[in-house]
């Protein structure tokens, strides 16, 4: 006979992935009660949020036991850019995690990724979004490297995650569903670097400035173009993709991730637990009723938040997508301020203005949403952002009714009232920490209990069928008084107490007059349990073990004694000038002062009407964005020919260049901060690389030394610290939409800090704006170490410069090339610019 129990439990693995984050244990454990299938957290320093709690190796490994033995995986992010000196360190992390119970690994770094690839080939990894994929193509070579998931770009539209899942089918493809949004496309940020004494977001250490105010200041005029309440230029909305999870789902994404390793316990839980129940419904094809709708919303919104957007998977990057005015939690609109009442009574002769100016009293409060005791209100006035305050709900209290709350001073009658902190929250997420077990997995329970035979209990995973086991004991004999009923076999075998898992369905093969004793049965079903706990961890035992006997140090040895032939040498050949320009005459100017190589977008080619092979035979190389969406291949790819020069700026159009013969140079957007990574990316086509202005001199010397990459640097220009989807310039609130006609980019703009200093804004004619340093890097008086170190191309970047401007520091650098022919030293560094990172380095 078959018995099944009330609970409602899948019948398989699930079909797509909820991935949820977790900066240190409480969340994770949050996590996995809301129902995560996979959670990723930080272990160690070499991960995008250092400055989360993160794990030790004790909480890690019973972490990653409890999640397996609930059915979730755990992934473990590696997801910053690492050093030459660092590689031996963030390998061991990896193999130790891998041994703690680690699933799978997210990465950026391409030295890493190779050394984990080649060193630790049973390892699972995860393509990072730091490492800026975001069309077909790069995610066809990051599968054809060895990733097993390539996590894309936050800009991609629904249409292009189907584009991508149909052209690459067989890698699984992971998406941001909810959560912060990086202002930049991720990876090739350097505000953070330039603008906050190196602490990089390449290295985990991002200080947030895009979440700062700034002024859009027209640098001819001074006048700035930023109307009130749109300070916060480069400050993005949240992502919330809660209502259109059947459109992911449909278009190929496997794995929605929910950011939020900064975020709290209770955080984590709503949002995991919302997005698990629209999952769910999503999967189901079920339509849930318009009050589920309205909680998860309100769920949500209880959640920290900066409003909502999706507007990057509609295929917009418009001011929807934007928090111009504030930058902190918004929390939910629950209601407004109808009047203030002060505690304390009128003295004589004192008027009520007075008496109110400063006194605490109470506020009274519509409700358009329902409160409870406990939630944490702010009151805040549209027309003044910066005057707000906070208060207590002192008893629940539904919609549409009036409540008082005790404030400090008096608010305007208007105000709005939001909840920026549910005690239910709290009081749910407490409560799931609090349980023995944060989630049971649902097990089918067979039992057989034949005369004569041993008793037996089959425990099976109901999500995964593979996983069972099987435990016997005493022999079954016919029943003394009263014989056992199927329904007292459920009762005392479903008694699975402290044990992860609980009964999801029964199967009774029961003989009739069969007699036992009770704690018989319970020694059974407790030895089942334990098998099943064994069979569920084994497989990643045995992960575990393939490990057995791996040395790094002797490993990474081999992998740099297989560099390419051919490698150069250092100091091997005389420096060469070049020139990045922005127009002809600009280029033409460059060359006449010295530089023997030219740069120059495809944009600027397009727009002076010069052909791919026009460009070729003219000697001026096409440098392509460090943006290649789908959209973008149509105009970028032409310019890629068989044995000519190009810059890529991304993964994809280092592919293309591969396939076709072309002599790659990697733009600095694709960084090398190591000896493996070099290697790697040369052994994928690449010809030359421009190096990172986040490197040191130090860590220059390390990573050029027999590189089979020609080494460029910028020594003298504006580095770019940011790419942006969305246009900064919509902040002045003048957009008409036609980037192609805005008179507005056509402007010299720049974005000015609260600490005055002013960062020059471009934006293209596809509506992508590029910020940059607020002064220009000058390496020109440390070429004699640059060059002894074995840089080879000297580049002026004259984005921002004139055609004069642009000569003379191409002459200043050559001048500074012939002193030191003549063993005399460079020149001084220019006024008003800096070293970079060359000498502080980035955290």
């Amino acid at each position: 006979m078959t018995i099944l129990s009330s609970a409602t439990l899948p019948d398989a693995r699930p079909t797509h992935e909820l991935l949820s984050p977790a900066g240190g244990p409480e969340a994770f454990r949050a996590a996995l009660a809301a129902g995560a299938d996979a959670i990723y957290c930080g272990m160690g320093s070499f991960n995008a949020r250092r400055k989360a709690t993160n794990f030790t190796d004790d909480a890690f490994e019973t972490a990653c036991r409890e999640a397996h033995l609930a059915g979730a995986r755990v992934y473990v992010t590696v997801n910053i850019v690492i050093k030459e000196s660092e590689l031996p360190r963030a390998l061991a992390l990896i193999e130790r995690c891998t041994v703690l119970g680690a699933d799978a690994f997210i990465i950026q770094d391409w030295g890493l990724f190779a050394a984990v690839r080649a060193l630790m080939p049973t390892v699972e990894t995860h393509i990072s979004t730091q490492a800026n994929i975001h069309d077909a193509r790069g995610t066809r070579w990051c599968r054809d490297a060895g990733a097993d998931r390539v996590t894309l770009s936050r800009e991609l539209s629904v249409a292009e995650i189907a584009q991508i899942h149909e052209a690459v089918p067989d890698v699984d493809l992971e998406v941001f569903a909810h959560g912060s949004i990086c202002f930049s496309y991720s990876g090739i940020c350097l505000l953070s670097s330039f603008a906050c004494a190196g602490r990089s977001a390449n290295r985990g250490m991002c200080a947030q400035p895009c979440r700062l105010p700034y002024e859009l200041v027209d640098e001819n005029t001074g006048r700035v173009l930023t109307p009130a309440g749109r300070e916060r230029a480069l400050c993005p909305r949240d992502t919330n993709t809660s209502e259109m999870l059947e459109a992911l789902l449909g278009a190929g994404a496997h794995a929605l991730k929910l950011e939020g390793r900064m975020k709290a316990p209770d955080y984590v839980f709503a949002v995991t637990d919302a997005y698990r129940r629209a999952l769910d419904d999503a999967e189901a094809g079920r339509q849930p009723a318009a009050t589920e709708r309205a909680t998860r919303a309100r769920q949500l919104k209880r959640c920290f938040n900066r409003d909502f957007t999706h507007a990057y998977q509609d295929g917009r990057s418009d001011d929807d997508m934007m928090s111009y005015e504030r930058s902190n939690n918004r929390g939910q609109t629950v209601g407004e301020v109808m009047g203030f009442a002060p505690r304390r009574a009128r003295t004589k002769g004192e008027s009520m203005r007075d008496a109110a100016r400063g006194a605490k009293g109470l506020a009274r409060i519509r409700l358009d949403e329902p409160v409870g005791a406990g939630d944490l209100l702010e009151l805040r006035h549209d027309r003044e952002p910066d005057r707000f305050l906070t208060g207590l709900v002192r008893a629940d209290a539904p919609a549409g009714s009036t409540i008082e709350v005790e404030v400090a001073r008096p608010m305007p009658v208007g105000c709005t009232v939001r909840l920026i902190r549910s005690q239910h929250a709290l009081d749910v997420a407490a409560a799931a920490l609090k349980r023995p077990v944060a989630r049971k997995r649902a097990v089918d329970v067979t039992v057989t209990a034949r005369l004569g035979e041993p008793f037996t209990v089959t425990l099976t995973c109901a999500d995964d069928p593979a996983q069972t086991a099987t435990a016997t004991g005493f022999v079954v004999e016919a029943a003394r008084s009263r014989a056992v009923t199927a329904d007292d076999l459920v009762e005392h075998v479903g008694r699975m107490g402290s044990s992860p898992f609980e009964a999801a369905s029964f199967d009774i093969a029961l003989d009739e007059g069969a007699g036992m004793g009770f704690s018989a049965v319970h020694r059974v079903r407790a030895d089942a349990c334990a098998a099943l706990e064994e069979a569920v961890l084994a497989p990643h035992r045995a992960r575990a073990a393939a490990l057995d006997g791996l040395d790094i140090d002797e490993g990474l040895a081999a992998m740099r004694l297989a560099q390419r032939p051919g490698a150069c040498t250092v100091g091997g050949t005389d420096p060469v000038i070049c020139a990045l320009a922005t127009t002809l005459e600009a280029a033409e100017a460059a060359r006449a002062a010295g530089a023997t190589r030219l740069y120059l977008p495809t944009d600027v080619l397009d727009e002076a009407g010069v052909t791919p092979d026009e460009a070729q035979r003219r000697g001026l190389i096409p440098v392509l964005d460090e943006v290649s969406r789908a959209c973008d291949l149509s105009r970028l790819d032409r310019w890629v020919l068989p044995g000519a020069p190009v810059a890529v700026g991304t993964i994809s159009e280092l592919a293309l260049a591969a396939e076709r013969g072309a002599a790659a140079e990697l733009r600095s957007c694709i960084p090398v901060h190591n000896t493996l990574a070099r290697d790697f990316l040369a052994a994928q086509g690449a010809r030359g690389a421009w190096l990172s202005p986040e490197l040191t001199l130090a860590e220059l010397e390390e990573i050029l030394p027999a590189s089979p990459l020609v080494p460029g640097i910028m020594v003298y220009g504006r580095p770019r610290v940011m790419t942006s989807e969305h246009c900064i310039l919509q902040v002045a609130d003048a957009c008409y939409h036609n980037c192609a006609r805005c008179a507005l980019r056509r402007r010299e703009l720049s974005l000015r800090n609260i600490d005055g200093k002013r960062f020059p804004v471009r934006t293209d004619a596809h509506g992508r704006s590029r910020l940059y340093t607020d002064r220009p890097v000058d390496l020109t008086p440390q070429l004699p170490q640059l060059i002894g170190a074995g840089v080879e191309r000297l580049l002026v970047d004259g984005t921002l410069l004139s055609a004069e401007e642009l000569s003379g520091e191409v002459a200043r650098v050559r001048r500074a090339l012939d002193a030191l022919r003549r063993g005399q030293r460079p020149g001084p560094r220019e006024p008003g610019s800096f070293a970079g990172c060359l000498f502080v380095g980035v955290d």
